[in-house]
């Protein structure tokens, strides 16, 4: 089945380990141990309800405060889609944990609480949403319940939030706008009498029938090399493949490819997966290829259809979110990880940090602080093989690395 990736939003509060919980319940995705262990633990809070947010809060100091603080991924599936969804923190120190959870989606669920309607938060993580080029944005305004479901408090966050969508870049972003209870799960799986005046699809209904590009095939074709398979058996004594797995686009038998960065052609004689020979390999599918002729590739290099070459770049301009406490400052030097290359990187300036709130592009700053955002010129030691992200995400991103503690001091996108 198909599966769809998702990643949960918000402020603190907002109620989005909640939703999570309750997609689960609705969707019979609880086992019954686990039912039991958060009625007990519910009972152990004092409260009189099950909280369904305790089954994606599993650290201690996340149940101890109830908040998110890391990443939690969650598997589910109804009869005709399979799901994961990144459940990601909400406080502004925990942005860059927001950016990784959200860099695989296909969905982007932001939540507003209808008593606070849009804030700070709320214009971040929109912000994150368009810079990632997630094409679906579901705007979930939560807490119904608790403004006696009103549709005039539901429609003025509708007109507010429309204005940030006024100044986002990203156009194609399709946007729906859905009322919900997720503690009483109204509207999240099913439909209640107690928003009658609102008549579009639940939650769920509306996942169930999103539409995507399964197997990539819009994006141009992509194919770094991880290894290279000689087995030297008797069997495969002159068997000689590529393995990797396909970043974006497709390959098919037959296809005319160059191998990068030394620009030799040329075909693809076999696509092999375990034991089977297969026509064709799309986005996202560990396969071996081999060729029809003898050419020097290795770990590292990069098979690419004739048709469309990415550019060798040893300058790039980049979006980047700053994830150290350490600051970033002009002059320093990195390790830029793309795919599996990994190269040594200077940055050349700091060209701009974004204002996320009013999204105004603030000149002249010398560094980035945890969790800015911004632009920035990287200059290479080796040339990298990267499209812009707007053109094929899979090859446009990268993390840049402290090369002395081998931390990821952030996550980058070219322009």
């Amino acid at each position: 089945m198909e599966v769809l990736r998702i990643a949960t939003s918000g402020s603190v509060d907002d109620g989005k380990s909640t939703l999570i919980g309750r997609l689960l319940y609705d969707t019979n995705s609880i086992p019954q141990d686990k039912m039991e262990a958060l009625h007990a633990a519910s009972k152990r809070k004092g409260l009189d309800f099950t909280d369904l947010s305790l089954l994606t809060d599993g650290l201690v100091a996340e149940r101890e405060q109830g908040i998110t603080i890391d990443v939690a991924h969650i598997y589910f599936s109804t009869p005709t889609r399979k799901y994961i969804i990144a459940d990601t923190p909400g406080h502004i120190e925990y942005t860059r944990n927001m950016v990784t959870g959200a860099s695989n989606a296909q969905v982007s669920l932001i939540l507003i609480d209808a008593r606070k309607g849009i804030v700070e938060q709320t214009h971040r993580h929109f912000f994150i949403a368009s810079l990632l080029r997630i094409p679906y944005l579901v705007v979930c305004v939560n807490k119904m319940d608790l403004v006696d479901y009103s549709e005039a408090r539901f429609n003025q966050i509708v007109e507010d939030f429309q204005q940030l969508l006024a100044s986002a870049s990203y156009k194609a972003q399709e946007v729906k706008f859905i009322p919900i209870s997720s503690l009483y799960g109204e509207n999240v799986a099913t439909r209640t009498g107690s928003i009658n005046w609102y008549q579009g699809p639940t939650l769920l209904d509306y996942l169930e029938q999103v539409s995507f590009d399964q197997e990539d095939s819009r994006h141009p074709a992509r194919f770094p090399i991880q290894s290279v398979i000689r087995p030297r058996t008797t069997e495969y004594h002159d068997f000689r493949g590529f393995a990797g797995k396909v970043a974006s686009g497709h390959f098919n038998v037959g296809d005319e490819i160059i191998s990068l960065p030394s620009g030799q052609k040329s075909r693809i004689k076999t696509i092999e997966q375990f034991e089977k020979q297969l026509p064709a390999a799309h986005a996202r599918e560990s396969v071996v290829i081999t060729l029809e002729d003898e050419i020097d590739s290795s770990r590292g290099n990069m098979l690419v259809k004739t048709d469309n070459i990415p550019e060798q770049r040893k300058e790039i301009t980049a979006n980047i979110c700053w994830m150290d406490q350490q600051k970033l400052v002009a002059g320093k030097t990195y390790l830029l990880q793309h795919g599996i290359n990994r190269v040594k990187a200077k940055v050349q300036q700091i060209n701009f940090v974004i204002d996320v709130t009013s999204y105004q592009h603030i000149e002249g700053k010398n560094d980035m602080g945890l969790n800015d955002i911004g632009s920035i010129t990287l200059k290479t030691a080796q040339p990298v093989f990267a499209d812009l992200y707007a053109e094929n995400p899979a090859n446009g991103a990268f993390i840049l690395i402290d090369e002395f503690n081998n931390t990821t001091v952030a996550v980058g996108t070219l322009i």
